[in-house]
C-alpha cells in the first residue's frame, strides 16, 4: 500500500514552518515523513530548515532530474526532492510544504493528494506580517487582499481541501494537524 502525499498550503505568516517544527516528532512517530525543501536562499535565512542553493546548483538539480516537484515563487525557486516518490511506494505518508499556486501541477503528478490548506483570520495575518519587517504596509494589504480572493476562488473550485485554522494558540493547529493526518475524514 502506497503512502499518502499532504499538501500543506498557505500564505506567508501563516506558520507553515512553525507548524512543521512544532508537529515534526509526532508526525514522525506515525511514520509521516516531513519534507526538506531545496530553496534558492541561503541557508542562514531566517524561516523553515530548507537546504539553500544558489540558482545555478538548482538549475543543475533540476536538469538531472532531483525534484519530484518543482515551482518559482517571489523570486525565488523551490524543489521537492524525488525521494518522496521512495517514500510514498514503501507506504510512508510524506507532508510537503508546497504552494498553493502550484497546486494544479501537484494534482496532475499526484491524483491522490491530500491538500491541506493552513488559514489565518486576517487581522492576526497582518500582525505577523508586520511583525515580520520584509514589507511595506501597502504590500502587506495587496498581499492580504490578493490572500482572501485566493483562497476564496480556491476552495469554491476544489471541495476536497481540508482547511486548518491556526489563528488561535499553535498547539491546538499541531492537536487538529495530528487528528486530520490520522483521520482525514476529522478535517470536515
Amino acid at each position: 500500500m502506497s503512502g499518502r502525499l499532504i499538501y500543506l498550503i498557505g500564505p506567508s505568516g501563516s506558520g507553515k514552518d512553525s507548524l512543521l517544527d512544532a508537529a515534526r516528532t509526532r508526525l514522525a512517530e506515525r511514520g509521516c515523513r516531513i519534507v526538506r525543501r531545496v530553496i534558492t536562499r541561503s541557508a542562514e535565512a531566517v524561516g523553515e530548515a530548507a537546504q539553500g542553493v544558489s540558482e545555478q546548483q538548482f538549475a543543475e538539480m533540476q536538469a538531472q532530474g532531483a525534484f519530484a516537484l518543482s515551482w518559482q515563487a517571489h523570486g525565488l525557486a523551490y524543489g521537492i526532492p524525488r525521494e518522496i516518490d521512495e517514500w510514498l511506494a514503501a507506504g510512508d505518508d510524506v507532508l510537503v510544504n508546497g504552494s498553493r499556486a502550484h497546486l494544479p501541477q501537484t494534482r496532475e503528478r499526484y491524483p491522490d493528494v491530500w491538500v491541506v490548506l493552513l488559514t489565518v483570520n486576517q487581522p492576526v495575518l497582518r500582525q505577523r506580517l508586520l511583525a515580520r519587517g520584509r514589507e511595506s504596509e501597502a504590500e502587506i494589504d495587496q498581499r492580504l487582499a490578493r490572500n482572501a480572493r485566493f483562497n476564496e476562488r480556491l476552495l469554491a473550485e476544489d471541495s476536497s481541501v481540508h482547511v486548518l485554522d491556526n489563528s488561535g494558540l499553535l498547539e491546538h493547529t499541531v492537536e487538529h494537524l495530528l487528528a486530520c493526518v490520522g483521520d482525514p475524514g476529522s478535517c470536515a
